[in-house]
């Protein structure tokens, strides 16, 4: 009889790479997460998102350096956005949702301007100096 040890798995981390980590981490510090002094020097970031949940963020030249993508690749940037993932980030208000897109818009981050959501949220898109999407929620009401 073969015993199989119990194995638990539990999904904790978000992974990103940043053409440019120093305008990356700008962008999720003005989101309101934590980043870490000096980390705009490092090729690899954790972010605490709370519960847990980690966003980890790695520099598009260290992976090109550890052969871990080409040398003729080219980062993701918002002319060449990822496709099929996208963050989403909860404001304490839809006024806030207004306040963070406005904020960021004016730096060029803006994708679609806040609205009134049929499933009763204020939602606003925004993509990150990558062309990551990221959502800005709050619910109506």
């Amino acid at each position: 009889m073969d015993i199989q040890p119990t194995v638990t798995v539990r999904v904790d981390c978000i992974s990103l790479v940043a053409a440019d980590m120093a305008s990356t981490l700008d962008f999720y510090r003005r989101l309101g997460c934590t980043v870490p002094d000096g980390a705009e020097a490092s090729p690899h970031v954790d972010l605490d998102l709370g519960g847990g949940v980690r966003l980890m963020l790695d520099a598009w030249s260290n992976l090109v350096a550890l052969g871990l993508v080409g040398e003729d690749e080219r980062p993701p940037s918002p002319e060449r956005p990822r496709e099929g993932i996208s963050l989403a980030a909860g404001c304490s208000s839809p006024a806030g949702v207004d306040a963070v897109y406005a904020d960021l818009a004016a730096d060029g981050f803006g994708a679609t301007e806040p609205w009134d959501a049929p499933w009763g949220q204020r939602y606003a898109v925004l993509n990150d100096p990558d062309g990551t999407q990221v959502d800005l929620y709050a619910t109506l009401g």
